[in-house]
């Protein structure tokens, strides 16, 4: 996949240029957008949840916030993903380049997206009063490993898509079941120990509690933890890669 990416760099530029463009293509506020989103769920699900959980729970946005840009970006990244072979159909149907070029586009967009909104998550941060340390920098490390999954996931989801349409549909009901157990606007100390284990088999509910312990607690995570976290990503990214290889060949029969 690399190997594609530098052979056909001018086109995956090209792609990505289009893609954000054609984003906020005829908007008013353009990419302004990739701010006031989130913020605008930010400020209903505070104002919506802060009675019933946030009460008791020290920096309440802070932690809220976490939760809502980790799952916003795989949301966005993932479904973006999916529909990245049916929006490309008269460029892949006319120039043999790789296919993957364009689900990898899609996730470059989605990644822009969020790199501007994590800005406004540490200016709130410091509103917030948290302090600023060296361990900040560790944050690179769960956006590697959730943009590994967000590909891994987005490849299985286009190759699907291609072959049955009902997907997107599925995957919606998925993703509406999964917001709700990530734990974005609840703390998981309410469940007994066995059901705390549980929320670790969530990838997103990991890469979560990685911000939260860094921004909120001012603690990395164990190596185990890291481990544990990029086996996640890697594993789906290499699950991905080999559904959509073996599905390709058949992709213009269905397009």
């Amino acid at each position: 996949m690399v190997k594609s990416i530098k052979k056909y760099r001018f086109l995956f530029e090209e792609l990505v240029k289009r893609d954000f463009k054609k984003k906020y293509k005829r908007t008013v506020l353009g990419m302004g957008w990739s701010l006031l989103s989130p913020l605008l769920s930010l400020l209903i699900m505070r104002i919506v949840f802060t009675t019933f959980f946030g009460r008791n729970t020290p920096h309440y946005t802070i932690y809220l916030f976490s939760g809502l840009l980790i799952f916003s970006f795989y949301n966005g990244a993932t479904k973006s993903g999916m529909s990245a072979m049916m929006e490309n159909v008269g460029i892949i149907s006319k120039v043999k380049v790789p296919k993957e070029l364009f689900v990898v586009a899609k996730n470059v967009q989605d990644l822009i997206s969020f790199l501007i909104t994590m800005v406004v998550y540490f200016l709130l941060a410091i509103l917030d009063k948290i302090e600023f340390h060296w361990n900040f920098f560790t944050l690179i490390l769960p956006v590697i490993s959730l943009v590994m999954l967000n590909i891994g996931v987005g490849m299985i989801l286009a190759a699907l898509n291609i072959f049955f349409r009902d997907i997107r549909y599925l995957y919606d009901i998925f993703i509406r079941l999964l917001r709700y157990v990530s734990a974005i606007f609840y703390t998981i100390d309410r469940f007994p120990p066995l059901g705390q284990r549980l929320f670790m088999l969530n990838p997103i509910y990991v890469h979560i509690r990685y911000f939260r312990m860094v921004v909120l607690e001012g603690m990395v995570p164990s190596l185990g933890y890291h481990g544990y976290m990029f086996l996640w990503s890697v594993s789906m990214l290499l699950l991905g890669c080999l559904i959509f290889k073996k599905s390709s060949p058949k992709f213009l029969y269905y397009l």
